[in-house]
């Protein structure tokens, strides 16, 4: 193909712009919570992210980079279709970064999936055609959007309630909340360990009952952490409404040491899905344009896509951090905890399944579910109207972009097809 060099550079400067802006954008939904309930500073979200941003996108996001990659448009019937998935895909990133920096400045928690499926879909139909697009797949990617912030929402909403009662309504919730709170987290552990371990864990009898070994005792290991930092804390028994607020005050803190493993899951759980937004176009350029990439998966463009990620968060993440932790509704870590752990067990199984789901959305209706629990009035509808007219604008933003750069690339390549 002409220009082989000259379009794997463009690809890769495109591919870490994309990343960035996903760190940019949507890094703040595994922090924006805890930044929001005063359990971590933006100095410390961004440290905590990276790490797990980085072991989510090595461990967890082969299956969503597949269905980007690969899934989405059939462009096998036309000629030298490698050069229209090329320019294609180059297109796509460069849509898609545009429409995220953008969103960012404007401080628009806008969903990174949105915004690339939307442009790939965009120049596949103006390239391929509609009837080429794979229905099959976009169809069960269209209903996961629908579908996944309504669970988180419902799903958050009874875990803060569970919190309530076992709890919060206890005459003694400092108390209580030392024996309960270790069972909280052994159960994130093992939903989020298992699940995690299982991208790509064989499926045979042996390796299932390895798997259910290892996740039991990393599970274990990490409540016993827990636990530790929460038997600092102290508890009284109460005798003076002083006592009381006390002994809340105690009970968030608790929730706060919790809200600091929630956090990880979550950004483990979007480095596994959403910094595949970035890396799958940028592989399947790159596996188009160097052939010997077939046989084996180019991990350098995963770490490459984990470092984008994690410098956008450092230079611009506090923007979005801020419009999901303070403005939607009110967080305090018991209801930052609830939200994220919700969030983090929806996303982590969509990457298992494969499925490139919006983390934007999903922490958003778990956010929403959590402050519905407080009643209509602890709701911001002005902050979420506009959050979700960005929404909708963002599918068909990704797609005329990613025409208007296609058409600007193979003119300026002077590229005829």
């Amino acid at each position: 193909m002409e220009y082989t060099s000259l379009l794997t550079l463009i690809a890769i400067i495109l591919g870490f712009m994309m990343a960035w802006a996903v760190g940019a954008n949507d890094v703040a939904n595994a922090m924006g919570t805890s930044v929001g309930a005063r359990v971590l500073t933006i100095k410390q979200a961004v440290v905590l992210a990276g790490v797990f941003e980085v072991l989510g996108a090595l461990l967890a996001s082969d299956n969503v980079t597949n269905t980007l990659s690969r899934g989405l448009v059939y462009f096998g019937h036309l000629n030298n279709p490698d050069v229209f998935i090329t320019y294609g895909m180059i297109s796509a990133l460069a849509a898609s970064a545009t429409w995220l920096i953008l969103a960012t400045f404007m401080s628009w928690p806008v969903s990174t999936t949105h915004s690339i499926v939307g442009a790939m879909l965009g120049y596949g139909c103006f390239v391929a055609g509609v009837s080429n697009v794979n229905w099959k797949i976009l169809i069960n990617v269209f209903l996961s959007w629908i579908v996944t912030p309504s669970i988180s929402a419902v799903f958050s909403a009874l875990i803060f309630i569970s919190v309530k009662q076992l709890i919060l309504n206890h005459e003694s919730p400092d108390v209580r909340a030392k024996k309960i709170v270790p069972i909280y987290l052994f159960l994130i552990s093992l939903v989020i360990v298992f699940i995690s371990l299982s991208i790509g864990w064989p499926s045979d009898g042996d390796h299932v009952v390895s798997l259910i070994e290892s996740t039991i005792g990393i599970s274990l290991v990490i409540t016993f952490i827990g636990y530790r930092i929460i038997r600092k804390i102290k508890t009284k028994k109460l005798v003076e409404h002083t006592d009381y607020v006390n002994a809340y005050n105690h009970v968030e803190r608790m929730f706060g040491v919790l809200a600091i493993f929630t956090a990880s899951a979550m950004a483990f759980a979007h480095g596994g899905n959403d910094v595949a937004n970035a890396i799958g176009p940028l592989a399947r350029v790159i596996v188009t344009l160097h052939p010997f990439y077939r046989d084996q998966f180019p991990y350098w463009i995963t770490c490459l896509g984990a470092f984008g990620v994690v410098t956008g968060l450092s230079m611009y993440g506090y923007k979005i951090i801020k419009t999901i932790g303070n403005k939607i509704t009110a967080l305090t870590p018991i209801r930052g905890f609830s939200a994220q752990f919700s969030t983090a067990f929806v996303v982590v199984s969509s990457s298992a399944l494969g499925l490139p789901i919006s983390t934007t959305h999903t922490l958003v209706g778990a956010v929403i579910g959590v402050g519905f629990v407080g009643g209509l009035g602890a709701l911001d509808f002005r902050v979420i109207r506009g959050i979700f007219l960005s929404w909708f604008i963002t599918l068909p933003a990704g797609a005329i972009l990613s025409i208007i750069y296609f058409e600007l690339l193979t003119s300026l390549l002077h590229q005829s097809f």
